[in-house]
């Protein structure tokens, strides 16, 4: 890269630095969305509610479909059919 090349660019460094640091945070939130530990916290969470009494069966097997369902996806976006 020549002087003259790093002295035209030069302005566009913030630019540059700025689009840097939001591919971080989209990449960060891509991780957290498709980490399937927290889908499977909720399980776990949904069936100590229904175990307690706190939900009924239907309630259980509508929330736990959806739960899967997120589960899937994930699976799906890991291997890269997304």
């Amino acid at each position: 890269m020549g002087l003259l090349e790093k002295l035209i660019t030069a302005p566009l460094l913030p630019v540059r630095g700025v689009l840097w640091v939001a591919q971080q945070v989209a990449d960060q939130a891509t991780a957290e969305y498709y980490d399937p530990a927290p889908v499977w916290a909720q399980l776990a969470e949904l069936e100590r509610r229904l175990a307690d009494g706190e939900i009924d069966e239907e309630t259980f097997e509508r929330e736990e479909d959806l739960l899967i369902e997120r589960l899937e996806e994930i699976d799906r976006y890991r291997r890269g059919d997304l």
